[in-house]
């Protein structure tokens, strides 16, 4: 499995110097018909988004992403709790780690 993030040019220049190679720039006209790629491949088993650009994207695709196992979608930045990430993980994983 692999990560991809999507977000725009500033938010993902440090995914690419860490040397992530699914790294997709996305402005707002863009962002939904990425994200949606992002989704239908088998290869990505971590989507990373800025918490920001999850907030632009409809609610049926919100919905969607809330729900994924496969890719478990991360948000970073923006007013999230930990818990949110505490979340994910347990949804992925099946346990929670944190006890």
């Amino acid at each position: 499995m692999e990560l991809a993030v999507v977000g725009n040019g500033e938010f993902v220049t440090g995914f690419r110097l860490a040397g992530i190679r699914k790294v997709h720039e996305a402005n707002d006209n863009e962002l939904e018909s990425t994200v949606r790629s992002i989704l239908e491949d088998p290869k990505v088993g971590i989507l990373i988004m800025h918490e920001n650009d999850l907030k632009k994207l409809p609610e049926i695709l919100k919905l969607k992403l809330n729900e994924s196992v496969e890719p478990t979608v991360v948000t970073l930045g923006g007013t999230g709790e930990s818990s949110n990430l505490r979340d994910k993980i347990k949804q992925s994983v099946g346990v929670d780690l944190w006890k």
